[in-house]
């Protein structure tokens, strides 16, 4: 099979370039240690991208409760009592919207997929932010 193009192929490519534009194979992930302090498991881990530091992600879970909206008050206390101010009084917009829903696994999963995708985007601090409790 024989491929040919013509000779001004090669000048109409580039004019392609804002609708096709090349995925970058970024690895990102998130490595640390896992503390038990009573009722709650807080992750802290290290986050890299391509092997290059962007932050630190903090996990906190409050296992009696499976509904943010009843315990979203105490797991915020919690987290300022080590974190300080930097705490954001509401709660990150994935669980306001799922506030009096019962939190599974898939919402864990989902909340890294954002957080990740603020790291890829190169997105600013937006603040300490906490994975609802867990089932």
């Amino acid at each position: 099979v024989t491929l040919s193009a013509d000779l001004l192929f090669d000048f109409i490519l580039p004019r392609f370039d804002h609708m096709y534009q090349s995925k970058k194979n970024l690895k990102i992930e998130s490595k640390g240690s896992r503390y038990e302090i009573g009722d709650f498991v807080v992750k802290i881990g290290t986050v890299t991208m391509s092997g290059h530091y962007k932050g630190i992600l903090v996990e906190v879970e409050y296992l009696p409760c499976a509904v943010p909206a009843l315990c979203w008050t105490l797991m915020r206390e919690f987290m300022q009592s080590f974190m300080g101010s930097c705490v954001n009084p509401q709660a990150p917009p994935y669980i306001q919207n799922r506030f009096h829903d019962i939190h599974a696994a898939q919402d864990t999963v989902q909340q890294y997929v954002e957080k990740f995708n603020e790291f890829r985007d190169g997105s600013t601090y937006s603040g300490a932010q906490a994975n609802a409790p867990n089932s």
